[in-house]
């Protein structure tokens, strides 16, 4: 992590329009920046959602190259959404948590306007995170999908096991009969990957992790591999259908015998968080750890 010396001067606005409790929050915030004397944006979404009056910006890619902070209002959903539209920018999000659980929403709603004299009084660090992407070998269904958290290749609606040739780096691995696998990048970790069994990984470690959703085999364990590694992943059945998903958003279908490559992107996303914050906190906070000391 690391601390900037440039001031935020112009914050962007950008809101889960599902959540109706997001609109009074994402006001409250526009008269924090407006006070502070900052220049206040909002994408269009946001705009006709809360009809906030500031610089318009037709979505969030234009935001983000407009403005020195991205504040983003929702849940984990909406940051791993934004950090889709806006891979590869270098504009900082700090995530807004309206609602339930979340690992990179940094800041719940209650705390916002304590959480941003922090941020202009420059006591803040950012973190580098590291996107994935799927590369489809079909010529006719071409394929290049980015995520923040998870690729995941799993079954259908129809409740049977399917089967996938793994090779990491060009050796074959195994061949995995479940109900799916997800390869999770780093910050992937705290969401489905933990849910099915795998490893808490820190969000900055240089790893993959592979978890299989329900093996047949009891073997067949959570492996995780360097983040430089290349994933071929080969549908093998027929039926039932092998769908693809790219954090938590269905892409499409795979063909029997067609291939998937997950390796790590070019493309990175800028999270902030407060100077105070750390992982080990949020894990002990999140998921109610205790011990002697706390």
């Amino acid at each position: 992590m690391k601390r900037t010396a440039e001031p935020i001067q112009r914050v962007g606005l950008i809101a889960n329009s599902a959540k109706r409790s997001c609109a009074e929050v994402v006001a409250r915030a526009a008269r924090v920046v407006r006070s502070a004397g900052r220049k206040l944006f909002v994408d269009a979404d946001t705009a006709r959602f809360t009809r906030i009056q500031a610089t318009l910006c037709p979505d969030a890619a234009t935001l983000a190259a407009r403005v020195d902070l991205l504040l983003v209002f929702g849940g984990d959903g909406t940051m791993l959404r934004l950090a889709r539209e806006i891979a590869g920018s270098h504009t900082p999000m700090l995530g807004i948590n309206i609602g339930g659980l979340g690992f990179l929403t940094a800041v719940s709603s209650e705390d916002l306007e304590p959480a941003l004299r922090h941020v202009w009084a420059g006591q803040f660090k950012f973190e580098l995170r590291a996107l994935i992407e799927a590369i489809g070998d079909a010529p006719d269904h071409p394929l290049c999908q980015t995520a923040l958290n998870d690729i995941v290749i799993s079954r259908g609606v129809i409740p049977r096991l399917i089967e996938l040739d793994v090779d990491v780096d060009g050796e074959p691995l195994t061949r995995y009969r479940c109900d799916g696998l997800i390869i999770s990048s780093p910050t992937g970790s705290t969401a489905y990957s933990l849910a099915a069994g795998g490893a808490l990984v820190s969000p900055t470690a240089e790893v993959f992790a592979l978890t299989p959703i329900s093996p047949h085999t009891l073997s067949n364990r959570s492996l995780i591999l360097p983040l430089t590694s290349c994933i071929r992943i080969r549908a093998i059945s027929p039926r039932p259908r092998t769908v693809l998903s790219a954090d938590g958003q269905v892409i499409r279908q795979l063909a029997s015998g067609e291939a998937v490559i997950v390796r790590r992107s070019r493309r990175t996303v800028r999270l902030m968080h407060l100077a105070d914050s750390s992982f080990f906190e949020a894990l002990r906070r999140k998921l109610h750890w205790r011990g002697a000391n706390f």
